[in-house]
């Protein structure tokens, strides 16, 4: 049976984008399955590439062309694609403005395309691109693209130059890709798998010797970032929450027909009362050591606990009578403040004064916490929150209580952490709804009895 032309340019296509993998694999073979996860379809209406998570679409006649004149570009079209997808910029397009996280997402890919020494894959490095991943580097501290994307967010480019940098790193269409499904579940199960193909570069990464690993420790941080789970500060803190029962009417279990029925028939009398006592997970007695060695400014501290403090509050998360303690430590405690009401709070942010300044030991800070429960200043401690870079010595003992160590990201080294310890990487973007607490911001019921230290 004859071929038609086209028949016969989806063929010729075909084989092409194979031997492209096959060619890619020799030079990355750390990659493994990865390559050959996407499937090839012809998407007539692309000028160029694009892929959906699952399908690599293309269009036969760039294909061909490009393929007879510039073969390691398309073999970077290849690998540009599967890192989008390993690194899990098609599933974080929730919230993001789409030309732009486009843009971060294909600098993000082409400055780790740029970096690996493989002539399969190497073109010059153009005068744009040498700037640009310089500049990006010294602001973001890492070219991944929630890092380029948070920069450009804060500083907003002029269409000038947006326009000049999409014609120098635009690669592939994004159309395709699930930016209002990210939820549905046929979308979460595809960068769940894609989730695993990172890991599994990652183990490979480690196994293979550094002459067949290349230069690929850019590589390895970026996944290791992609893979890190995207868990909101918000969601943490609810982890240091504790249940108890409070006496308030539960509207869950309130049936309002009976209770009008009853009104309406006999007069002040309903025929069901509402419950009046529902479960609540509430903080009651959290401590928060802040690490003031050289390496937290005040304004960090103030901007984390006006943020820590706004998420309780919303959260509802307070009983009426609330007891935190606020360390501040180094090598050793330097002050303890205890709040109770939001005038302690209040006073607290208006006074802010870090002390300290010297080596980081966490042991201290637990000391002192158990010495506060032994003379009965503490009666249910909920947990500790730790604020630090991780530059520190850690007990050896797993305490009484919940602890967690939250990081700035990028500002970390959590090498040392125990295993019995939680671990919350805080991310800049975290810190946007913090907002300067208020007067009456925070509505305590003021604790008579106010044994500070």
């Amino acid at each position: 049976m004859i071929e038609s032309q086209s028949q016969w340019e989806l063929r010729i296509s075909t084989e092409i984008w194979t031997e492209i993998r096959n060619r890619l694999y020799l030079s990355l073979r750390y990659l493994g399955s990865s390559l050959s996860a996407l499937s090839f379809a012809e998407q007539p209406s692309f000028s160029a590439v694009g892929t959906n998570g699952r399908q690599l679409l293309f269009s036969c006649e760039h294909t061909i062309r490009l393929f007879e004149s510039n073969t390691p570009l398309l073999a970077r079209e290849y690998l540009h694609l599967v890192l989008h997808c390993l690194f899990r910029h098609l599933f974080q397009t929730e919230q993001k403005e789409p030309r732009l996280w486009g843009l971060c997402c294909d600098i993000a890919v082409e400055s780790m395309i740029d970096g690996l020494n493989i002539p399969l894959v190497r073109r010059p490095l153009t005068w744009t691109r040498s700037q640009t991943f310089k500049h990006l580097l010294q602001e973001c501290g890492v070219l991944s693209a929630g890092a380029i994307y948070r920069f450009f967010m804060a500083h907003p480019l002029p269409e000038q130059e947006f326009v000049r940098l999409e014609q120098e790193f635009r690669t592939d269409d994004h159309s395709l890709w699930p930016w209002k499904q990210q939820n549905q579940p046929a979308i979460m199960q595809l960068a769940g798998e894609w989730n695993k193909r990172a890991k599994s570069v990652q183990t490979d990464l480690s196994s293979f010797s550094k002459k067949e690993a290349g230069d690929s420790g850019d590589l390895a941080d970026q996944l290791a970032e992609s893979c890190r789970p995207r868990r909101s500060y918000r969601e943490f803190l609810r982890r240091f929450c504790i249940l108890r029962e409070e006496v308030h009417p539960d509207p869950d279990s309130f049936d309002l027909s009976y209770y009008t029925f009853g009104l309406s028939h006999y007069g002040n009398l309903p025929l069901i009362e509402p419950t009046e006592s529902r479960e609540a997970f509430k903080v009651y007695e959290l401590a928060i050591a802040i690490d003031t060695s050289m390496s937290c400014s005040g304004e960090l501290v103030r901007r984390f606990l006006e943020e820590t403090f706004s998420i309780l509050k919303e959260t509802e998360s307070f009983f009426h009578k609330v007891h935190l303690r606020i360390l501040q430590a180094d090598n050793q405690v330097r002050k303890d403040d205890k709040i109770t009401c939001e005038e302690d709070l209040q006073h607290y942010l208006d006074t802010l004064s870090l002390q300290g300044g010297g080596g980081t030991d966490f042991r201290p800070v637990f000391s002192y916490l158990e010495y506060l429960i032994d003379h009965h200043e503490f009666h249910h401690l909920t947990g500790l929150i730790y604020f630090t870079d991780g530059k520190g010595s850690y007990p050896k003992q797993k305490p009484a209580w919940q602890t967690a160590f939250l990081f700035l990201e990028r500002q970390y080294d959590d090498s040392q952490l125990p295993a019995w310890a939680m671990k919350q990487i805080l991310e800049p973007q975290q810190w946007k709804s913090a907002q300067p607490l208020s007067q009456h911001a925070l509505q305590f019921t003021p604790d008579t009895e106010r044994n500070n230290l």
